[in-house]
């Protein structure tokens, strides 16, 4: 099968690993009624989150990565909650949110501050200057601890599901 796409080794990185603190950030969190700053720890406060950093908004595979976020109804059969972060800007999750009918709210990190903390940024196409989430998925519990990591080593890369679902069913 030939490829629409160049599938990339990405370089070398030091992501957040289970075992580790995630980093606390404070970011616009955005929904399908509308946006407003809020922190991972606001939201640990509450109980177990599953940050997913997926690429812009329109590249495929952010798309792919939620539909099959929604299609696994993995906010409906799970205790944790779930959210996205990546470099879009809110008006794009706001657009990925109604398109995608996404029913979590997702970061807006367009500076990538967050991607550089917890070792996932990566430079877009190799462009200097133009960074993007490599994308992650992170279990993380009330204290803030990652019960789970799972960061991509190629581009296009896809967490294997079932694994994060075994991880949450550990809840």
């Amino acid at each position: 099968m030939e490829l629409e796409f160049d599938v990339v080794e990405l370089p070398d990185s030091d992501p957040v690993t289970a075992g580790e603190t995630a980093p606390d950030f404070t970011r616009p969190l955005v929904n399908d009624e509308y946006w407003e700053d809020a922190s991972l720890s606001d939201l640990t406060d509450e109980g177990p989150v599953l940050l997913v950093a997926h690429s812009m908004d329109g590249a495929f595979p952010a798309t792919y990565v939620w539909n099959e976020i929604r299609d696994r109804e993995w906010g409906e059969r799970f205790d944790a909650q779930v959210v996205g972060i990546s470099v879009s800007d809110p008006y794009a999750h706001k657009r990925l949110i109604e398109e995608r009918g996404i029913d979590h709210a997702l970061f807006s990190d367009p500076a990538a501050g967050v991607a550089a903390e917890y070792g996932i940024g990566h430079d877009l196409d190799g462009m200097a200057g133009v960074t993007e989430f490599r994308p992650a998925v992170f279990l993380v519990d009330g204290d803030r601890t990652v019960q789970y990591a799972w960061t991509a080593q190629e581009w296009p890369d896809f967490p294997d599901y079932d694994a994060v679902e075994a991880a949450l069913d550990e809840l």
